[in-house]
């Protein structure tokens, strides 16, 4: 009656194996390491390289624990913070601009628990260190480049049904259209009506809303008739949703290209976006990749602009539907102000070496779209210059303006005019992730240190096993050897918990510390039930083996009702909360279920063990003494 089958034993004791070999890799903690990797991204580390470091590191006495060769990445597992720093800065002088060098911690897992999946868990800011970025998204510029884009549907609709207009140009986010006549105007504005329902179009402008209102009192001076054309409300709205949910989606491609491990990335009010990333070391790179905007633009030069035209654009007074731009060696460039393509048509970007010139370059490949686009721009424009437009924050820069030699198809294209490999790596690892709907800005970085993380991981440890022994002692002391039965289980509960963690890779922080103390207070309370549902069989007069049979038969009921809700209240918490909510809600529903299987599994199978095979038993050591009158 009280005895597991074997395979039940044998099942309950493989889970308990298994649990402890996963849980160990938590316990051996992390080195600090230097990694380093090729420019060319994709390249393997050649074995001179690898020799070469070794020799370096050796020589200047700094002991390497092991290296570890993967995925193009060599990594160096040193003794201490101090090697750390002094190996970085030797092998950045050794090996030279070819080559990235980072500051990085590795597990010290023994290989054989590496070798069957064995990982620790990821530990979060607030426990690891690491930084803490709040960016501020500018979205002034998205109606000017709805605008802008729409331009060339508009012109190819008016032209579609002969109605003749004079310019179409953007001032301000809004289209304005000049019609010599007003019967055009008429004709093209109920039209457009008809055939968009995401812009808004009416004759008369609001000169107070209007950014520059002297060009269009110019215009109604001689006598032009304008249409305007702005954005709905509601299509406004849906751009901003668009350009934050872009600006999301970019930001967690960038922090993937960084290796970031669990990083937390989520939007905070209308246009912040919060940025946390664990264990970053090297700070300054992160937040040049992250902060970096790296617009793309292609867009064709008015080379049949004078150089009296091109002056009085640097004077102020540039021409409709043209921009004035500087190169890299401040030569002025008029632009057209239709954009050709952008860093949202391409597939992959990655950085090289002109074998003519031997400058660095980044190479595109365009996705379909923008391939037949770029064949159909320069089959149409040879002998005409295109120039590529590098926009950061508010600086915007012509990093090239090549001229247009014949028609270039494949959708391959090369971007020269880097100023080094380590600029060509950098725009290239920026592209590759994708280009921001929207410029952002950090206002706010925050770092917290190795030492206070181990701090807090220290202060969380002792509030959780100061908890667990606190339990442990109440409650032996309370059931006795049944008690010792439900602390035994416990610690197995804890062992299981953290062994699921670790095969999950989860993220643990603070309030996930928090949630695995709390396991420990609620996960008793079944042993409890348990217990007492013992008891009382007992004082209804059955005997010792019925009453631990009945005891553990009925408490079960009782025990899923109090866990599922329980659960229920965990999965709500994960489901719509965020960032440390999330961390707190994993651990909890975790700990319900182990406690569960400990509880009712582990604990039956200790009481089984101990009792299962008496045939006779006097009374249970269970905090009070029932003897059984034969």
């Amino acid at each position: 009656m009280n005895q597991y089958s074997r395979w039940k034993n044998i099942s309950i004791l493989l889970i308990v194996f298994l649990s402890v070999i996963y849980a160990l890799p938590n316990f051996f903690g992390e080195s600090p390491a230097v990694q380093i990797m090729s420019l060319k991204s994709g390249e393997k580390i050649d074995p001179i390289v690898i020799s070469q470091a070794e020799n370096l590191l050796n020589e200047n006495n700094i002991s390497i624990s092991s290296a570890i060769l993967t995925e193009g990445y060599l990594k160096f597992k040193l003794e201490n913070n101090e090697d750390q720093l002094t190996a970085k800065g030797l092998l950045e002088e050794k090996l030279g601009p070819n080559f990235i060098i980072a500051l990085n911690l590795l597990p010290n897992s023994p290989k054989w628990l590496e070798s069957i999946g064995g990982q620790p868990m990821y530990l979060g800011l607030d426990l690891r260190g690491g930084v803490h970025f709040l960016m501020q998204v500018d979205l002034s510029n998205i109606q000017a480049k709805e605008s802008t884009g729409k331009i060339n549907e508009i012109r190819s609709t008016l032209r579609e049904n002969k109605i003749r207009y004079d310019q179409i140009d953007v001032e301000s986010g809004s289209i304005l259209i000049q019609f010599s006549d007003e019967k055009d105007l008429k004709k093209a504005k109920a039209l457009l009506t008809q055939t968009d329902s995401d812009f808004e179009f009416s004759k008369r402008i609001n000169l107070g809303n209007t950014g520059n209102t002297s060009k269009i009192k110019e215009l109604e001076k001689d006598n032009k008739f304008i249409l305007t054309v702005e954005s709905s409300a509601a299509n406004k709205e849906e751009m901003t949703k668009f350009a934050i949910k872009q600006n999301l989606e970019t930001l967690n491609n960038r922090i993937n290209e960084l290796g970031v491990a669990e990083p937390v990335i989520q939007q905070q009010g209308d246009n912040r976006i919060v940025v946390q990333l664990p264990g970053v070391q090297d700070t300054a790179k992160a937040k040049e990749i992250i902060g970096r905007t790296a617009l793309l633009e292609m867009r064709l030069v008015d080379d049949e602009a004078s150089p009296s035209i091109i002056d009085e654009a640097i004077a102020g007074k540039i021409p409709l539907g043209r921009e004035l731009f500087y190169d890299r060696n401040n030569n002025p460039l008029l632009l057209k102000k239709e954009v050709i393509l952008t860093g949202e048509n391409i597939n992959n970007a990655g950085p090289g070496v002109d074998n003519q010139t031997g400058q660095s370059i980044v190479s595109l490949t365009l996705d379909g779209k923008g391939a037949n686009v770029f064949k159909k721009i320069t089959r149409e424009n040879i002998g005409k210059r295109i120039a590529i437009l590098l926009i950061e924050k508010e600086l915007t820069e012509i990093i090239t303006a090549p001229v247009i030699k014949s028609e270039i198809g494949g959708g391959r294209v090369q971007i020269t005019g880097m100023k080094n490999a380590q600029e060509a790596t950098d725009v290239s690892l920026l592209l590759r992730a994708g280009s921001l709907a929207a410029p952002m800005e950090i206002i706010e970085e925050r770092t917290v240190g190795p030492s206070m993380g181990k701090e807090n991981i220290q202060r969380g440890v002792q509030s959780t096993l100061w908890g667990f022994i606190a339990v442990i002692l109440l409650i032996s002391f309370y059931y006795m050897l049944f008690g010792l039965f439900s602390s035994v289980a416990l610690s197995i509960n804890l062992v299981l918990l953290i062994a699921l963690l670790s095969t999950i890779q989860a993220t643990l922080t603070l309030p996930g510390l928090a949630a695995m103390a709390l396991t420990v207070g609620m996960a008793i309370d079944s042993n409890v039930l348990i217990n007492e549902r013992i008891r009382d069989e007992i004082r209804n007069g059955n005997t010792p083996q019925a009453s631990i049979h009945l005891g553990y038969q009925k408490a079960w009921g009782t025990i899923l009702d109090s866990n599922i809700t329980t659960l229920i209240a965990g999965l709500a918490l994960f489901m719509f909360g965020t960032g440390p909510i999330k961390g707190f809600a994993v651990v909890h529903v975790l700990g319900i279920l182990t406690s569960m299987f400990s509880a009712i599994l582990v604990s039956r199978a200790l009481v089984n063990l101990y009792y299962g095979a008496k045939r006779k038993i006097d009374k249970l050591n269970i905090g009070e003494i029932y003897k059984v009158n034969n």
